[in-house]
């Protein structure tokens, strides 16, 4: 018999066999699946709502994983390459046989009721997720925007265990964090219709979720309720609470099926965040037809899917399948998140798109958000204006946001960023000037709780011009660590607002460019650096700085990869999530400056090669993302090139382990996809730093303008020994610039780059006035 792998690929792929070429192909969910790249590989349109998958109990932050744990459960909503705790994942459904078709054989606790899958039964592909279970039952799924379809095929004939289908419904999540629930079957049709409160994964205050759930193919038999490992058919509604002392009750309904001649029974599940009753009427609106929508649905979610990656096209001559599969899955990975909820947000009314699951922007705004202004523009305005009305009605932008809640801030108000960015770029649909309010309301005035929302600490900020060790701060609370890492980042923050700020014509502008050098009072030139009590043989990094003026101390190291992992409640320190070694390269206005204080040019070149190989850089977090390319403004960007092939693919590859780290609802694939495209953003400025690309030529054409720009590589070598530029034209004239403005791909430019084996022997982009701007020696000082 052949498995649903063998079949379901080779359907996908005579579906598209007249199709020259389809990037579908290209594009495998299970990359990240493995070693904590925490992706989710299910079933789902882009950005939307409802994603279907199977849940494991082992790695199963986005729900599945490819590490051979047990699958416990179907459930339709799901984050994607979160870190922190599993998110999401209510009310999954699980289909069994039980032994004689008794339901107390039946098995319900999570911990009895998982089973394994055959590994090679896997199919994921865009809208579409397969497995089959140990037990003999084959499992597909895919997805509309609110509602998920699964088509269960059980054994039939005599099996020796029982015959009558069962699908038992838990009222929980993935993380178990409900607070309580309730549950309805209805004994004639089988309807399943459950509600719940459960905490947010990565933030404070709790939702509501809503699922209803129809099935089709088989008749009813029974149905009811159950309680930890017992149930009955007499009661069909229960409410459960947390449970006494906390103790975590298991419960949920169930049904069973008259069994059917080709054993197929489907399950669709609607879902809601307002209500029940929108849950069901989602269900009915989007899939009218269980038994008969399958393949729509799915062709549906492939044209949604295949709409999306359409601006992009590349040459691949010579370019690994790997390599093609690293770049697509990169931007199918990228369009996961955030996601989709408008019409679903009961926590206020409005005519504006809601997003959902920022999660979160310190990790999205370096790559995820700049490459959906590119390929995506419509989308990433949408999302900017879904901010915005959260500002509005709750008072501040959020720096990450799921499930309804406010999520955990982890260094400044880096929505700051996404929006200079969009207006650097010109994206349209924007309400500037109330963005500009907003991004003033961070900047001055401190929220009671800055742990969840706008900055600590801002006192201190604009007095002493630095955020002190051990900050006095009775303004607001917040976790009181990371003030070198929250000062770096609230000076680019600044930075922001002063481009905007220039931008609108607003007086302002000046006293925010000269808040974003504040980040210079924490450089203590004479700090040493030791590792293993070896001295690094560098001298002058950020540290910690008291009220009173006077230095604190943290090792330049702690919080590298040679070291312990620093986040908001374990090990809590004056950087987060990276080391002082990393944060002395992000200052992303100012490089010309930093490189100054590092020692100059040739200086600051040794120490990124150091940090690039002594194991300190942590390229599975995404503040190293723009280290690899500072090479750039020290006039050494074939360096970055070089530095950009190291990590690919030894880092980044197309294995079910082949992500370093979170994909962090892809801020890792988006990293991949630039640097394989040749251009990467230094996000909230008007910079794209100019690398070879992975291909002879990529093009993208603009969803707006409906202008094609061109990447093309004279001389390409896809064996990557010939990458370093040599010459470059933009438009067939002579370019000599290392990077390059967002108008190459709102007028639709070509670029062409020559290339050859000598890095050292190439004066392209070296000079002074071909780096990359900095705030210092740039004309915003004229403000």
């Amino acid at each position: 018999m052949p498995t649903i792998r063998s079949w379901a690929l080779a359907l996908f792929a005579a579906r598209h066999v007249v199709a020259d070429f389809d990037p579908l192909s290209l594009v495998d969910p299970l990359i990240g699946s493995d070693n904590g790249g925490n992706v989710f590989a299910g079933a789902s349109l882009p950005y939307g709502m409802a994603k279907a998958v199977a849940d494991v109990n082992g790695q199963n932050t986005g729900g599945f994983a490819t590490d051979g744990s047990g699958v416990t459960g179907f459930s339709a909503m799901h984050d994607s390459g979160t870190g922190g705790n599993p998110s999401l994942g209510n009310f999954p459904i699980l289909p069994q046989l039980c032994p004689d078709d008794v339901i107390d054989n039946c098995k319900f606790l999570i911990t009895d009721r998982a089973v394994n899958y055959t590994n090679a039964s896997v199919v994921a592909t865009p809208g579409y997720f397969g497995v089959s279970l140990t037990n003999g039952i084959d499992a597909e799924m895919t997805a509309t925007e609110h509602a998920a379809l699964y088509k269960f095929k059980f054994p039939t004939g005599d099996n020796g265990t029982g015959s009558k289908p069962f699908v038992l419904l838990d009222l929980t999540d993935l993380w178990q964090s409900r607070q309580n629930a309730s549950v309805s079957v209805d004994a004639t049709t089988g309807q399943i219709r459950a509600n719940g409160t459960f905490l947010p994964s990565f933030g404070a205050g709790y939702y509501q979720s809503f699922v209803c759930v129809d099935f089709a193919g088989s008749p009813v038999n029974d149905t009811g309720i159950w309680v930890n490992n017992r149930a009955g058919t007499e009661v069909k509604d229960l409410f459960v609470t947390r449970g006494f002392n906390l103790f975590y009750i298991q419960a949920g309904g169930f049904v069973t099926f008259e069994p059917s001649s080709d054993g197929v029974l489907y399950a669709r599940v609607g879902v809601s965040l307002v209500s029940t009753e929108q849950a069901c009427q989602n269900a009915e609106k989007e899939i009218s037809e269980p038994s008969k929508d399958f393949k729509r649905i799915q062709s549906a979610a492939e044209s949604a899917w295949r709409e999306k990656l359409n601006p992009v096209s590349v040459k691949a001559d010579g370019v690994s399948t790997s390599l093609q599969q690293m770049f697509w899955s990169g931007i199918y990975r990228t369009m996961m998140s955030p996601q989709n909820y408008t019409g679903e947000n009961p926590l206020w009314n409005s005519t504006e798109p809601y997003f959902d699951s920022y999660y979160c922007i310190w990790d999205a705004f370096r790559a995820q958000h700049p490459l959906l202004t590119i390929i995506d523009p419509s989308a990433q305005s949408q999302m900017l204006r879904s901010l915005l009305d959260i500002y509005k009605n709750e008072g501040w932008l959020p720096d990450c946001r799921m499930s309804l809640c406010k999520g955990w801030t982890q260094g400044g108000s880096n929505a700051d960023i996404l929006f200079a960015d969009a207006y650097v770029k010109n994206l349209t649909g924007i309400d500037w000037n109330f963005a500009y309010e907003a991004m003033v309301n961070d900047a001055e005035n401190e929220p009671l709780e800055w742990s969840y929302e706008g900055r600590g600490g801002l006192q201190s900020w604009k007095t002493l011009n630095y955020i002190p060790y051990l900050d006095f701060d009775y303004l607001g609370f917040g976790t009181n660590s990371r003030s070198i890492s929250r000062t770096l980042e609230y000076s680019y923050n600044d930075f922001g607002l002063a481009t905007v700020a220039k931008g609108l014509g607003k007086d302002s502008a000046a006293k925010y460019l000269s808040r974003s050098t504040n980040w210079q009072n924490l450089f203590k030139k004479d700090q040493t650096s030791f590792i293993n009590g070896t001295d690094t043989g560098f001298k002058g990094f950020f540290q910690p700085k008291y009220l009173n003026g006077t230095w604190g101390y943290q090792d330049p190291i702690a919080c590298s990869a040679l070291a312990n992992f620093c986040s908001l409640t374990s090990n809590p320190s004056e950087t987060f999530e990276s080391s002082v070694w990393e944060y002395q390269f992000f200052v992303p206005h100012d490089m010309s400056k930093a490189i100054e204080l590092l020692g100059g040019a040739e200086e600051f070149i040794s120490r990124l090669d150091f940090f690039h190989e002594s194991g300190l850089a942590d390229i599975g977090n995404e503040p190293v993302f723009l280290t690899v390319y500072d090479y750039h403004y020290a006039g050494r960007p074939g360096l970055s090139t070089k530095r950009v092939h190291y990590y690919i693919p030894s880092s980044f590859n197309a294995t079910e382990d082949g992500l370093p780290g979170n994909d962090d609802s892809g801020a890792m694939g988006s990293f991949t996809v630039f640097s394989m495209l040749g251009l990467f953003p230094n996000p909230g400025q008007n910079v794209y730093l100019i690398s070879t690309p992975f291909f002879e030529s990529v093009s993208i054409k603009h969803p707006e303008t409906g202008k094609t720009a061109t990447i093309r590589v004279s001389n390409f070598d896809p064996t990557y020994k010939d990458i370093y530029i040599q010459n470059a034209t933009l438009n067939g004239q002579p370019y000599t610039k290392s990077w390059i403005g967002h108008e190459f791909f709102l007028h639709g430019m070509t670029l062409e780059l020559t290339v050859g084996d000598n890095e050292t022997a190439s004066t392209w982009g070296k000079s002074a006035d071909d780096l990359p701007p900095s705030s210092s020696v740039s004309s915003m000082l004229s403000m």
